[in-house]
């Protein structure tokens, strides 16, 4: 496999390819939601439940509404309290192990776009080629070294958006290319130094769009939130040229 750097394409072009790839698989967007949504929340809510979490913050809450906007100080405290507990920091390890679990499905949507390209018929079990054979182990470690990463960054505001843009075309070279976390890095950042400002004004309109869903009372969610997976697929479509 070769890569290059084809002629800068421009961000209307990059913005129109990833939501014409978005637009088309829109069936598949609300499938991923609703799989996604129902484990993540299921299993989050039995860790809560598991280490106490659940209950101490109902307690809190309730306490909260019986004093109204006055206890909102004393609430802030005690939610700080519960957040330095080591059940606390149990759950999050717990929060983050199911979001590993779930991050290859997103790596699903890249074989749907690239069937599209090909014009190959696309299925359901399209969605979950990231959980096969070994790459799974692969795509999960690759998730947890980025998510402990951010979570080290986000004392700062500006850190974690830069990790977010040198990391963004991780996942495809992973997929479609077999690099390893460390050579797809090496990779986005030479496309990052080449790309800034596409790679930032996709990364701020794909954020943007794929939360915004929840703005619209969650339903909205069932289309927006895997919104990001075709910016990242059109992205990297454009910046690398694949020669096989």
């Amino acid at each position: 496999m070769q890569e290059n750097y084809p002629q800068k394409p421009g961000l209307d072009f990059i913005l129109k390819q990833a939501f014409f790839y978005w637009n088309k698989t829109l069936l598949y967007q609300i499938l991923f939601t609703i799989i996604y949504g129902t484990i993540f929340f299921a299993v989050s809510f039995y860790i809560m439940q598991r280490f106490g979490i659940y209950d101490q913050y109902a307690e809190v809450l309730a306490d909260y509404s019986k004093v109204g906007i006055s206890g909102l100080e004393e609430l802030n405290e005690k939610l700080a309290a519960i957040r330095n507990t080591e059940n606390f920091a149990y759950a999050l390890y717990g929060f983050m192990a199911v979001s590993a679990f779930l991050f290859p499905m997103n790596l699903g949507f890249f074989q749907i776009f690239k069937k599209i390209d090909l014009k190959e018929d696309i299925g359901i079990g399209d969605l979950f080629v990231g959980y096969n054979g070994i790459n799974f182990f692969r795509y999960v470690s690759y998730f947890v070294f980025w998510y402990l990463v951010c979570e080290i960054l986000k004392i700062t505001l500006i850190l974690p958006l830069f990790w977010i843009m040198v990391t963004i075309l991780v996942a495809p070279l992973m997929f479609f290319h077999n690099k390893t976390t460390f050579e797809a890095i090496s990779l986005n950042w030479k496309a990052f130094k080449m790309y800034f400002l596409e790679i930032l004004v996709c990364t701020i309109v794909a954020v943007l769009f794929k939360y915004i869903g929840f703005a619209l009372f969650f339903v909205g969610a069932l289309l927006t939130f895997p919104f990001w997976n075709a910016m990242i697929y059109s992205l990297y479509k454009t910046i690398f040229n694949e020669k096989n």
